[in-house]
């Protein structure tokens, strides 16, 4: 169900444009694109740790919520799953978002304790303690699910992926084994935004998810550029000889 504004105050779509209210400020923004990017293309920041402009949205970390629609009948939703559309009435901070949002925090706080990413944010929205269950003071993943969407769609290899149901619920390799279709690209790790994902680098040979990958260097100076799987893997999405990519880009 969409709500929107009142016959007296309705806004007209505007060719591909919209128009809406964030917060009692009248705003123009693009139809359909997410209401996260177009509330932070006005001013309005809205926490988020799922998020990334560069994949498809889907909503695990439910911290972006926003109420739309006007008193008494309005709706909590997710905004960077929900579209911006013509009427619109959007409060990124009311009541019920703020408690919606605290209790996302308590419940992250209570499955990574020790995570200074959550404590800092929840912190801010002044939870300082959680009432729910730790089942493993040590657990630092807040399950963003950032690093299976980035194997997914930007890698397009699928190596890792959610296990399990909560509280059980995991990042890991299909079977908990050394994943074939690994390629050793650290894309994962580089897009965590709780860096929980190990991974080291040592004489030439990157390890990762239980696996050694040894690394290609530039033929013309020698530094290490990325794991030969991975280059190997460029090779077959652009169709270029694999030895097109044995050189850095300083040197090219």
């Amino acid at each position: 169900m969409v709500w929107r504004i009142s016959d007296e105050t309705a806004f007209d779509t505007l060719g591909d444009e919209v128009r809406l209210t964030i917060n009692g400020a009248p705003i123009r923004a693009p139809q359909n694109q997410s209401l996260l990017v177009t509330a932070r293309q006005n001013g309005f920041e809205i926490p988020t740790l799922c998020y990334h402009r560069d994949l498809p949205s889907e909503g695990q970390c439910r911290l972006c919520v926003v109420e739309i629609g006007e008193h008494p009948h309005t709706q909590i939703v997710n905004s960077c799953t929900y579209p911006t559309t013509a009427g619109l009435v959007v409060q990124t901070h009311s009541d019920k978002v703020m408690q919606a949002r605290r209790t996302v925090l308590e419940l992250l706080l209570a499955r990574t304790p020790k995570a200074k990413l959550i404590q800092e944010l929840a912190a801010a929205h002044g939870v300082y303690e959680s009432r729910f269950k730790t089942d493993d003071p040590e657990e630092l993943c807040i399950l963003c699910g950032l690093c299976v969407r980035t194997c997914r769609e930007v890698v397009g290899v699928s190596a890792i992926s959610m296990k399990g149901r909560t509280p059980d619920k995991q990042v890991a390799t299909p079977f908990m084994e050394k994943s074939p279709a690994c390629i050793g690209c650290g894309s994962c790790a580089f897009v965590c935004p709780n860096n929980v994902i190990p991974y080291t680098e040592k004489d030439g040979v990157r390890t990762i998810w239980g696996r050694d990958f040894e690394l290609q260097a530039c033929t013309v100076c020698g530094n290490y550029i990325e794991p030969k799987y991975q280059l190997e893997h460029w090779a077959k999405i652009t169709g270029d000889p694999v030895e097109t990519f044995f050189v850095c880009r300083d040197c090219r």
